[in-house]
């Protein structure tokens, strides 16, 4: 008997990735590109939805893969409410949420749960489903704590690669992951670092807002009263200063450039500026491992660097000098997001794990 068909659904801010999976063999895979012009037609996030679903059917249609083929379709979850982690069935509440997260934080995440029901609803043997979203919420209550009852820590972060990672080093080392205490690294234009504890993230920083070690693009946590002030100067307007935050800061806003790779020949060219920079990044994400570090009492199994920055020979390694003595390095390079989406519909399709109700 043939192993089903997974299609796997993945879009960012300006590109949309697609994947089909025959059991866990891929079968093909694409990153459809949008051009900044392409996407300055649209008027926002939610306006991208059918220019978005076209391009997917169109590329299957190329690759002469029939949708009808296709048993389930998995979907990177977007920014709902605080879920714990898992296989979500994309029902009416979850469809509500995902339109209305798209006119919040206008996420591109958001449209690939809208994309997938719409598809899936038009084959009869299709299911949809979104797997580990960004909002997954496993902490530990003392987490949630501040320091001020009006703000309260939110999870937004790489759970699909964080937990992907955490598995794929747990079968390595032939461990249930549920027995393993972990520290992981998402280091991409987004850095997220969590606390892996007997399955659950029970500690992770808020990588969408701002929170945690800067990165290519993201300034990171800023001195809280210096922040306060700059907002009441009258010098920038409120979308200005979210651009410090989220998209301007970090790399981009010291050095001009979101690639690390640019970074690194840089300073392969004598540039000490850059050097400064880049060593500061890597000290900050040093200093967060380090924290998660106490957050399991010192209880480390092993730590893991993956994202785009893990092929990084000069980071992995800067990193590892300085918390190596905490817990045994594995590196990870790049994301297992699609490989991790199909995965967790394959478990689904085979009654391994149980789909749950979005409420």
């Amino acid at each position: 008997m043939p192993e089903p068909r997974i299609l796997a659904i993945n879009p960012g801010s300006t590109s949309t990735k697609i994947a089909v999976f025959e059991g866990e063999s891929p079968l093909f895979e694409k990153n459809i590109k949008h051009s900044t012009e392409k996407l300055s037609e649209f008027a926002d996030m939610a306006e991208q939805y059918h220019f978005r679903k076209e391009l997917i059917l169109k590329e299957l249609a190329s690759a002469g893969i029939d949708p009808s083929s296709i048993a389930a379709i998995v979907a990177r979850g977007g920014l709902l409410k605080p879920i714990p982690s898992g296989v979500y069935s994309i029902n009416e509440p979850l469809l509500r949420d995902l339109r209305e997260g798209i006119r919040i934080s206008q996420h591109a995440s958001n449209l690939a749960g809208l994309i997938a029901f719409d598809i899936a609803r038009t084959l009869p043997e299709t299911t949809a489903y979104v797997a580990d979203p960004p909002v997954v919420d496993e902490l530990d209550d003392v987490a949630r704590i501040t320091g001020h009852p009006l703000f309260v820590r939110k999870t937004r972060f790489h759970a699909l690669n964080q937990k992907a990672v955490a598995r794929k080093y747990a079968r390595s080392v032939d461990r249930p992951y549920k027995e393993l205490s972990l520290i992981v690294a998402h280091m991409g234009g987004g850095i997220s670092v969590g606390a892996h504890r007997k399955g659950l993230i029970v500690d992770v920083n808020d990588a969408l807002d701002g929170d945690g070690p800067f990165t290519p693009e993201r300034s990171g946590t800023l001195p809280a009263g210096d922040l306060a002030r700059l907002c009441f100067s009258g010098k920038y307007p409120h979308d200005e200063i979210r651009k410090m935050l989220t998209g301007k800061g970090g790399l981009t806003a010291y050095l001009g450039t979101n690639d690390v790779r640019e970074v690194e020949k840089r300073i392969a060219e004598g540039d000490d500026h850059a050097r400064l920079v880049m060593d500061a990044m890597i000290y900050q994400i040093s200093k967060e491992i380090g924290a998660m570090s106490t957050v399991l009492e010192g209880d480390v199994d092993a730590i893991i660097l993956t994202g785009g920055m893990a092929h990084s020979a000069r980071i992995t390694e800067a990193i590892g000098r300085r918390v190596g003595k905490i817990a045994p390095l594995s590196v990870y390079p790049g994301e297992d997001e699609m490989e991790a989406l199909a995965l967790n519909g394959l478990y689904v399709l085979r009654g391994e794990i149980r789909a749950k109700e979005y409420l």
